[in-house]
């Protein structure tokens, strides 16, 4: 028996040391992925030495002889800390996920092939300018340059990911990057989401209905539009819930969680140094690593920093010495679902307004990992290409004997938006970059610009020319064989709504609705925001003269205005009511809560009980107010909606109908549903938080999940690459925490602020700006998630183009020398 012990206690140690040379093998391997900031490599394609000076928070500062150059040394710099990343985007954007990702990413690919983003970023090479064209070959060399070290001197593959997904790791092309360009536009748009939801709620509800629970934003009224149904008497009259489950791969966004932004500047006269301020920052979905990666680049126009996107050569978001320029999501309707009919007795063919004509089509091979190849085919109409009723639950509103196409202005293969982005950092004047402007298609964006003396906001991309006669005006699916609802090409720049130096002195945006003008020159009917912008003026208004501190406050801000304005409302019956209740008792429970609710100032604040009894209340209000009426179909309707609660409260145009349950025999007051829906709120946070009331922190249920994409939900990595934070703000705060609505934690904060600036010229180098996680895409770097910390407490990094303040804590200078014959 002591034998076998003995034998049992060495192969178990042999096990241990075996576990452990394993652990040491893969981390040594990982490592070697770790790039050398303190280098010196020898490059072929330079026209001189090119610097990389890394300054403390990893931030690189490029220099070169020639601009080209500089582009190469930022090509470079994105391929040494964001690799993996780069290449995620682009196999996105070509619809090649799969030859990595196996069968779960067919789908996806099979998506991505239909739109052909690729193929257009492909044709668009060819119409920017020399500057341009020269700039993308000059960064794609660069990339390709770090490729061709990392084949040669054995660095790891490049990123630890690649050990695990062992493709091979093709060369960077100009039209690599003006593909993530356009994949960026995918990302920040959910209106095909919303025309299919307005379809199929269209279907289940009278008018009047459709328009509480899809409310317009206020001002001038809308003509009635069709029902859905009227259109095509055929489509079928599904409950069913909508598919909102989403792979952390895919690029489409769900309804409520694509593109959102904050921006505002102060002119001179409103500013307390005499210099104009600017305040960015845009609201996208969280990953590890972020989306953003800041560089600074010296360039023969000047020195150029903010926020870049790795794979691309621009500072999309920042600063030179003479010009400071963000970007907020603007809404615009630049897409539209087009109902094709088929030929009944051609399939091939479908209706225009000159009879049948036959699809174009191009038959696609789809690579799978360890399977067999998948073979599409793909189709286009006249309106733009035909998407599979598997996709956006397109089959949920697709009559019998119909398709479905997309119009959308990010397709075209005539896109000079690559163009735009350079000649906007280039520029040195609001008037120049303005001009810039012009040349932007997709996606559409506002764009606010301030130099010394001016400020100013103006509309970018191209606005689709719709007919005044347009049967859905765009806000639903509408017959392609119709030539009122076709477009013809898009409206001159000069009708995007523009705003210069205003006699306040501020300008902002939150997504908010900023043109009141009749259709088709409305710009969109859905806005991001109704509710941000009314904080955002509060903190405007309450100061005659902002400052750089002030700017920042307000990026800052959790207070609630959505809060203090519907808890009064729907709480009105409530407040201080009711008989004395022995502790413990559901009665308690909610007098407590109220009382809580009752003596709170609306802030979103992590460490705060109330932002989490608020939310979860007015979930479940939301949830009970429409269940009944819509069923499954319910489940769409994530977020809450404070038009919607306000309608149903105020009883607007005879809103409060929703508070009656359909199925009960007594009516239902909206009065009995807040108290209702309290008590159900206060059930789910004690089985999810704790009976606690006084010990709950909003802060538990609101952490910020900066996921890896693709090791985020593997065993023990996940506790490696996952970076999560406990966060303040919400759906409806200037620091917005956009909350993902479903599944178990629906409060976790999914998508917000990933990179924030604010700009002074009064002090230029007094400039601030942060990331949400770090500049390395290596989760063993210091530099994955060290910017996180910052970012979570409300700081923010010096934003200088001071090359010697960059060097005196440089992390590591990195110099490209100019091979012998390159």
């Amino acid at each position: 028996m002591p034998t076998v012990f003995r034998w049992l206690l060495r192969l178990f140690a042999s096990l241990l040391v075996l576990i452990g040379l394993t652990l040491l093998g893969v981390y040594y391997l990982a490592t070697r992925s770790l790039p050398d900031y303190d280098a010196s490599y020898a490059i072929a394609g330079l026209s001189g030495p090119v610097e990389i000076v890394r300054d403390n928070a990893s931030i690189p500062h490029i220099m070169g002889s020639t601009d080209e150059d500089v582009f190469f040394g930022l090509g470079f710099a994105h391929a040494q800390d964001r690799l993996w990343q780069m290449t995620m985007l682009r196999r996105t954007a070509q619809g090649r996920l799969s030859e990595v990702f196996g069968e779960r990413t067919v789908k996806i690919d099979e998506l991505m092939r239909r739109y052909d983003l690729y193929g257009a970023a492909i044709s668009s090479v060819a119409v920017q300018d020399a500057a341009t064209t020269a700039a993308l070959q000059a960064y794609a060399r660069g990339v390709n340059a770090w490729i061709a070290e990392v084949n040669r001197g054995a660095r790891g593959r490049g990123a630890p990911e690649f050990f695990i997904f062992s493709n091979e790791i093709a060369f960077w092309q100009p039209a690599d990057s003006i593909a993530i360009g356009k994949l960026m536009a995918m990302e920040v748009s959910d209106t095909i989401a919303q025309e299919v939801l307005r379809a199929r709620v269209s279907l289940a509800l009278p008018e009047e209905r459709v328009r509480d629970i899809l409310p317009d934003v206020p001002g001038p009224g809308v003509a009635a539009l069709p029902d859905y149904a009227a259109l095509f008497p055929d489509a079928p009259r599904s409950f069913a819930a909508l598919d909102t489950a989403t792979d952390p791969l895919s690029p489409v966004s769900p309804r409520n969680l694509a593109g959102a932004s904050n921006i505002w500047a102060a002119a001179p006269s409103r500013s307390a140094a005499g210099g104009t301020l600017l305040a960015n920052d845009p609201h996208l979905g969280f990953s590890a690593p972020a989306l953003w990666y800041l560089a600074r680049l010296q360039l023969s126009s000047g020195g150029v920093i903010g926020g870049t996107i790795p794979g691309a050569p621009a500072v999309l978001l920042g600063r030179s010495d003479k010009l400071a320029w963000g970007l907020t999501t603007t809404y615009l309707d630049d897409l539209d679902v087009y109902v094709e009919k088929l030929n009944p007795d051609h399939p091939e063919e479908y209706l225009t307004p000159d009879g049948y004509k036959r699809f174009e089509t191009r038959r696609s091979i789809i690579r799978v990992k360890d399977h067999d190849p998948v073979t599409i085919t793909l189709r286009w109409t006249q309106n733009g290409p035909v998407l599979p009723g598997g996709h956006y639950d397109l089959r949920s509103i697709t009559p019998r004997g119909h398709v479905i196409s997309i119009a959308w202005t990010a397709l075209g293969g005539q896109d000079t938006s690559p163009t735009a982005a350079l000649r906007l950092m280039m520029a040195g004047s609001v008037d120049e970059a303005l001009e810039a402007g012009a040349l932007w298609q997709a996606p559409a964006q506002n764009l606010a610009l301030i130099d010394k003396e001016n400020i100013a906001l103006q509309v970018v991309g191209a606005m689709p020319r719709r007919a005044a006669r347009h049967q859905t005006m765009g806000r639903l699916p509408s017959p392609g064989w119709r030539p009122e609802n076709r477009w013809s090409g898009s409206y001159a720049y000069a009708a995007n709504p523009r705003f210069v130096n205003p006699e306040g002195g501020i300008l902002g945006n939150t997504n908010n609705k900023i043109a009141d003008r009749p259709f088709p020159l409305h710009l969109s009917f859905a806005w991001g925001d109704t509710q941000r912008i009314q904080r955002w003026r509060q903190l405007m208004e309450r100061r005659e003269v902002h400052t750089r501190e002030s700017f920042i406050e307000a990026q800052l801000d959790t207070v609630s205005f959505t809060a203090r304005a519907l808890l009064p409302l729907v709480a009105r019956d409530l407040w201080f009511t009711g008989d004395a209740a022995p502790d413990g008792t559901p009665e308690r429970r909610r007098q407590h809560a109220l009382e809580l609710l009752a003596n709170w100032n609306g802030e979103m604040n992590e460490h705060m009980p109330e932002p989490l009894i608020y939310a979860a209340w007015m979930r479940h209000l939301q949830q009970r107010l429409i269940r009944d009426d819509l069923g499954p179909l319910a489940d769409a309707f994530t977020h809450l909606d404070p038009l919607f609660i306000e309608r149903v409260f105020r009883d607007v145009d005879g809103a409060s109908a929703w508070c009656d349950v359909v199925q009960s025999t007594v009516p239902e007051t909206c009065a009995d549903i807040a108290r209702q829906s309290l008590d159900e709120a206060l059930i789910w946070i004690a089985e999810h938080h704790g009976a606690n009331l006084d010990s709950l922190r909003w802060g538990d249920a609101h952490q910020a999940r900066q996921d890896h994409p693709v090791l985020g939900e593997t065993p023990l990595l996940k506790w490696v690459v996952n970076i999560r934070q406990s966060t303040s703000g919400g759906d409806n705060t200037l620091q917005r925490g956009l909350t993902g609505g479903t599944g178990p934690a629906p409060f976790a904060n999914l998508h917000g602020a990933g990179y924030r600036g604010v700009y002074d010229f009064a002090d230029p180098d007094s400039s601030v700006f942060i990331i949400s996680t770090g500049q390395s895409g290596h989760p063993l770097s210091r530099h994955y998630d060290d910017l996180g910390d910052l970012w979570r407490r409300g700081e923010y990094v010096p934003m200088s183009l001071d090359p010697d303040l960059a060097r005196a804590g440089a992390v590591g200078i990195t110099r490209l020398i100019p091979a012998r014959g390159g």
